[in-house]
């Protein structure tokens, strides 16, 4: 079983506005509401093609309530933990503006409640995996990502961890399966800026040497790249297509690589399933189907150039 957590679960309101303009009244063009978390997202991937897995988190108030409707309509079997005061977050995503974003802070976790979360996680057994995805609310320990994976240590639970700058390193000591960081934030670790394939690839294999057990470097239109436990190193330009909506797309990547390696132990499949989904979801309004993962799947694996692997 896979399971994921998310600790800030939102619903994402993402609207498009025509000529945006400062101190006026605008009206939306278009709006959608959709579920949203970077563990979530990848439960819902995972769950698009066809993987069962259980979402973990908290959730609060009629948000809450509406969010974990619209994933359980989706399929995905939901644990989160009900919280008595203040609603899940609500993040307002402005399409016509790219990367403009408004995010809610979400309710106050106690102490009580991450016990709560850390008594679930009891059920984990070796074969099983989690999902460590995103950013943690300022009311949570800066340090709980490490005591989670601290406290599953030695049980061959397969660990994928999707998070920034301490909150990713912290946790290298441990060996986690898969660790995703993004060019930038991988440039953050070390103080580089890094923009194309080659300058990442010296860096994945130092966290390699920190720890990680395989580094799956996300790049948006530059593609990605995989420094892989076997010493093998895969790079890959993106996918051509339109950028629909890039929100998930690192998720979706995430929930691609462990869908590939789960169904055949090979890391050349398993990267190429990871990119395929993270450009599915991109050029797709929703999350990326497995239809549209399987049919960019193709594009990946069968291209002619850009494609490399250094052993």
């Amino acid at each position: 079983m896979i399971y994921t957590v998310t600790f800030n679960p939102s619903l994402d309101y993402i609207v498009s506005v025509d000529h945006f303009k400062l101190g006026l009244t605008n009206r939306t063009s278009s709006e959608l509401i959709l579920p949203g978390g970077k563990g979530l997202n990848v439960s819902m991937v995972l769950g698009n093609l066809g993987i069962e897995n259980t979402a973990l988190g908290f959730v609060a108030g009629f948000t809450g309530e509406e969010i974990v409707r619209r994933i359980e309509q989706m399929g995905v079997k939901a644990d989160l933990i009900p919280i008595n005061h203040g609603i899940s977050r609500i993040n307002l995503k402005l399409k016509s503006i790219d990367g403009t974003e408004i995010n809610g802070r979400g309710p106050e976790i106690s102490q009580e409640n991450v016990q709560k979360l850390m008594e679930k996680l009891e059920v984990l057994r070796a074969g099983d995996a989690l999902v460590l995805a995103g950013s943690i609310p300022n009311s949570m320990p800066d340090d709980i990502y490490r005591r989670i994976v601290e406290r599953l240590c030695g049980r061959d639970v397969m660990i994928a961890v999707d998070a920034t700058r301490e909150l990713l390193v912290n946790v290298l000591e441990y060996h986690p399966f898969l660790i995703k960081p993004n060019n930038y934030e991988l440039g953050e670790i070390f103080g580089k800026e890094l923009k194309v394939r080659e300058e990442v690839i010296p860096y994945a294999k130092k966290l390699q040497e920190m720890g990680a057990v395989n580094v799956l470097v996300s790049m948006a239109g530059e593609g990605a790249v995989l420094a892989a436990e076997d010493g093998s190193v895969w790079d890959v330009p993106a996918p051509k297509g339109k950028l629909i909506n890039g929100v998930g797309a690192g998720d979706s990547m995430v929930a691609g690589f462990l869908a590939g390696w789960m169904e055949k132990k090979n890391y050349k499949h398993a990267f190429c399933m990871g990119v395929a989904a993270g450009s599915a979801s991109a050029f797709s309004e929703l999350l990326a189907t497995k239809e549209e993962i399987e049919k960019l799947y193709q594009q990946v694996i069968f291209a002619n150039q850009g494609r490399r692997c250094y052993t």
